[in-house]
């Protein structure tokens, strides 16, 4: 009697692993365009510029053989765009100013944290005293590394660390309300369509607020970086993850997820040269062990 093989975990290990690293890029790239004098309109208008067509390609992929949105479907993609993607995106790279891409990843990761904070806030969700125990321990480590920051990039860190930590609400609040739309839609055509708004929120905000000249005068290397962010740090790791979420399910993608930001500290200290102390070592550990915790009690 034959039974069916159980299909190997490796490859969607290394799709969840190799996902976790490229979107841990962003970051890097980002204060590398920074060195050019660009501020964050322009920038994060040209990564989703060049991220736009990657995007609607995706829905239009994922929409076939499938009824058309109705009305209600479009407000609520328009929501969880503005919220998850723009809102979220803008406000991460304006951080990214005045800290260093290894705290801003830290803070980025409390984003389990946060959701069940919003859960018990707006769903009267119950949190254990487990659960408190793993937050303790995760916001203990983003105060430890946030004090060295502190020593060391001086007082526009309050500024940074509450605009990248805005980010974490905005985007938690897009995996809040997003569940119910994921099993109407699916998950690739919800993030195809999101993403896609947001796209369009971050060109009009840059034809808002910036002459269209400002577009021509940047640096050739912020083009470039830019490209690289739109299709390495953002479209492609959406699909590595969403892929690694068929093969080993959500919760093992999620933990896999949490190389991400050691990847971003590594990367900070060869290609930005950032310092890595004993305080940042202590901070990280301190914040994936607390969400590692948090992803176990739950």
């Amino acid at each position: 009697m034959s039974y069916p093989q159980e299909k190997p975990l490796w490859p969607g290990l290394a799709l969840a692993s190799l996902g976790a690293v490229c979107f841990a890029g962003k970051a890097i790239i980002v204060k590398l365009a920074y060195r050019h004098g660009v501020d964050a309109v322009t920038l994060i208008m040209f990564r989703m510029l060049f991220a736009l067509p990657l995007f609607l390609a995706l829905s239009a992929w994922a929409g076939r053989g499938k009824p058309p949105l109705t009305r209600r479907d479009w407000m609520v993609v328009a929501g969880l765009g503005f919220s998850g993607y723009y809102l979220a995106s803008y406000l991460d790279f304006a951080g990214l100013a005045y800290v260093s891409a290894s705290f801003e990843r830290l803070i980025l990761y409390l984003n389990p944290t946060i959701v069940l904070f919003l859960g018990a806030l707006l769903f009267g969700r119950r949190v254990t005293a487990r659960q408190l125990v793993a937050l303790a321990v995760s916001y203990s480590g983003v105060l430890l590394v946030f004090g060295h920051e502190l020593r060391f990039q001086g007082s526009n860190v309050w500024l940074g660390a509450a605009l990248v930590f805005g980010s974490a609400i905005s985007y938690a609040l897009y995996l809040v309300y997003s569940g119910e739309e994921v099993k109407r839609l699916g998950a690739p055509r919800l993030t195809g369509l999101a993403t896609t708004v947001a796209c369009g929120f971050c060109i009009g905000q840059f034809l808002l607020v910036r002459p269209l000249s400002a577009a021509l005068t940047v640096q050739a290397p912020v083009i470039w970086l830019s490209i690289l962010n739109a299709v390495l740090c953002t479209f492609a790791p959406v699909v590595m993850v969403m892929m690694a979420i068929e093969r080993i399910g959500a919760t093992m993608a999620a933990q896999t997820g949490m190389i991400g930001p050691m990847s971003t500290i590594l990367m900070g200290v060869v290609i930005l040269d950032e310092p890595f102390t004993g305080w940042v070592a202590a901070g990280t550990v301190l914040v994936m062990g607390g969400v590692w915790l948090l992803t176990k009690w739950r």
